[in-house]
């Protein structure tokens, strides 16, 4: 079941306030900043600009594993999360590309900071009662991700080794 999505208006109703978004509201109306800010902290790092990709080719699988997140944050207390089949195939890709693990690990942990980051940015338009909450599901929801990248980086592994590589 879907949460429905929340905003509020000032205490008067009149709308005259800041209004106050759900998490996954200021997630989804901040998405090309948070991929923005998400790129800006990889391009500092030597390790995962060594592999030479094109903004497509480094950023392309966000806004699905983005949309993700959101979904979750938007999932009933209680409902089982599915499990992610962009992050799977993201890290399909990634290894395609000649991403280690470690690098996959990498990417993942700078976008629980950017997502964070863009959280922080927002502050004034964040519904506080689920905040910690909602902090707590993003964290699970991008390491469940993180476990499927790595799930598929072993297969490979598996199967090269199979193979007798």
């Amino acid at each position: 079941m879907i949460k429905p999505a929340k905003s509020a208006t000032g205490s008067n109703g009149c709308g005259d306030a800041a209004s106050v978004d759900s998490v996954a509201d200021i997630l989804e109306r901040e998405l090309p900043n948070l991929i923005d800010e998400w790129l800006a902290r990889v391009e500092q790092e030597p390790d995962l600009i060594r592999i030479p990709l094109n903004f497509e080719e480094r950023t392309g699988h966000l806004p699905h594993l983005l949309h993700d997140v959101i979904q979750r944050l938007r999932l009933d207390a209680g409902t089982k999360a599915p499990i992610s089949t962009a992050a799977a195939a993201h890290g399909d890709l990634r290894r395609k590309q000649g991403y280690t693990v470690a690098m996959a690990v990498e990417e993942s942990r700078l976008l629980q900071v950017s997502i964070f980051t863009t959280l922080h940015k927002n502050v004034n338009h964040l519904e506080f009662n689920a905040l910690l909450p909602d902090v707590v599901t993003i964290a699970d929801e991008v390491d469940a991700q993180l476990k499927e990248q790595m799930l598929r980086f072993m297969a490979a592994d598996a199967a090269e080794k199979a193979k007798g590589r």
